[in-house]
């Protein structure tokens, strides 16, 4: 299976007459890049909110998890078994991320993003009228991949519609909040139902609303991938008698040869590539914090008020709070990125990758790190509540800013192979999410709330230490890595073209 359709011209006889179909002006109203300002708010807009709403599937039902134990017959006396549910949701986010999301690219983004969203939203369906403990946790994982589908296909509506990077910064900022704060704001909706109304409505609502949003994107969301605009217009001429085909048709692969490749780059990338390496390691440790709060948080203001597992799940808003307060600096990053290309004097005129990190480095440090450290030492019952949830904002600051940095460093340094690189972080993302909380009980229980966050303040230290490095000698780095030197040769023949009358 190829992604064209018919048979590849025989290039020997039809060279005189095979067409290579491109867009007809820099004006095509067809390309989505000469959309309306107005029309690409709007799909960004529904894009960003359909993320925000999906990723909250992943952490909304670890507030009824004492329903859930009480209905399934499940133990955590020793071991939070509850959380299964969760981590088989992020194990279908790693699982599709690798190997269904590529195969999907060539439906177009349109097709992808509606026929993932029904599918998810039938997966709803027996979150909600589960009958064992094993339905959950199959159902959720195909939920927890569906998931992954929907926030990759709306990242890539951004990236088709804005051309250029600095139109990008401000949508590709709030997709990152919605991406992040999903995840943390689902155990405070999950909270605000479970309070009122039984575990099941919980998936109930999320039913409602999902239906609710699919028929508006189905109206609002055009395909947005030029290839297949492209593609199809082709396809039209095609019928007409012509042999038309677009570059990307006669460049096609195989399924097979997609799929390898899916799984091969991301996974080389990943053991050969140092800035991939510790960039996937960084943002997971930084994404899986997040859902390791989902434990701890009902841990400690349990442990040290009294509190029931509802009061701790809206305490969560905090960390919401700090990440909607840590997107302005986003903004400052982006800046700083773009009037770095001033003093680039290996690819005078192109910002340098590197500048990406300047604030990222600092989010880590002042909000993931301090925020940790601020949540271990005011973990006393002698403090007001209010102390340790300051902690839990700052974590929620730094994660924006750290991951915002991340994603953009990455796209930038490797250019043409980003998606492979950022399949590999996505990868190591939901892996950290699905086993890092597992191990928050007994960590909590045996070092206790001081010393559990402590140490994880140590780790985010440790972290940063690799950004530091590739500030210094981030030159160095990029000529001894090939995908890295690909991509500025590629940088720097687009500045020679855009530098021609």
């Amino acid at each position: 299976m190829s992604d064209h359709d018919g048979p590849l011209p025989d290039k020997s006889e039809n060279a005189s007459d095979l067409i290579v179909v491109d867009w007809e002006s820099a004006d095509d109203p067809e390309n989505p890049l000469n959309w309306s300002k107005p029309r690409k708010c709007l799909v960004t807009f529904m894009a960003i909110m359909t993320t925000l709403i999906a990723l909250m599937n992943g952490t909304i039902i670890t507030v009824a998890h004492e329903a859930l134990d009480e209905q399934f017959n499940v133990s955590e006396a020793t071991f939070p078994h509850s959380y299964w549910p969760v981590t088989s949701w992020a194990l279908g986010g790693a699982f599709f991320s690798l190997i269904i999301l590529p195969m999907m690219e060539d439906f177009g983004v349109r097709t992808a993003f509606l026929l993932t969203h029904l599918v998810f939203i039938i997966f709803l369906i027996p979150q909600a009228l589960a009958q064992n403990f094993a339905t959950l946790i199959v159902t959720r994982f195909f939920a927890g991949g569906c998931v992954t589908v929907l926030g990759n296909s709306s990242a890539s509506v951004i990236g088709n519609i804005w051309e250029f990077e600095e139109q990008r910064t401000i949508p590709v900022g709030l997709w990152v909040l919605a991406y992040l704060s999903g995840s943390s704001i689902g155990p405070v909706i999950g909270a605000a139902i479970f309070q009122f109304l039984d575990w099941r409505w919980i998936s109930y609502i999320q039913l409602i609303w999902n239906g609710v949003l699919f028929p508006v994107n189905f109206v609002v969301f055009k395909e947005s991938r030029d290839t297949v605009v492209l593609k199809r217009r082709a396809k039209k001429l095609r019928a007409a008698g012509k042999n038309v085909y677009t570059q990307h048709e006669l460049e096609a692969k195989t399924i097979v040869e997609v799929l390898i490749t899916s799984v091969a780059r991301p996974l080389k990338m990943l053991t050969t590539e140092s800035v991939v390496f510790f960039c996937a390691l960084w943002s997971a440790f930084t994404v899986g914090t997040l859902y390791l709060f989902t434990q701890s948080v009902e841990q400690v203001f349990i442990g040290l008020y009294g509190w029931d597992p509802v009061k701790a799940g809206y305490i969560q808003a905090a960390i919401v709070v700090g990440q909607v307060l840590g997107w302005p600096f986003t903004l400052i990053s982006a800046h700083l990125y773009f009037k770095s290309a001033r003093r680039n004097t290996e690819l005078p005129g192109v910002p340098i990758p590197e500048a990406r990190l300047y604030m990222s480095i600092g989010g880590a440090i002042f909000g993931l790190t301090g925020g940790m450290f601020v949540y271990a030492w005011t973990s006393y019952p002698s403090l007001p509540w209010i102390a340790p949830a300051v902690g839990l904002a700052m974590v929620g600051l730094g994660s924006v800013i750290v991951v915002t940095g991340i994603i953009d460093y990455v796209v930038d340094a490797y250019s043409r192979y980003a998606g492979s690189a950022m399949a590999a972080v996505v990868l190591c993302e939901n892996t950290l999410s699905a086993f890092l909380p597992l191990a928050t009980m007994s960590m909590y229980n045996t070092l206790d709330f001081n010393w559990a966050s402590t140490l994880l303040g140590f780790i985010s230290l440790l972290l940063t230490v690799a950004p530091i490095c590739f500030l210094l000698w981030g030159d160095k780095i990029r000529q001894r890595s090939p995908f890295m030197k690909e991509a500025m040769i590629g940088k720097r023949a687009e500045v020679l073209h855009s530098m021609q009358p």
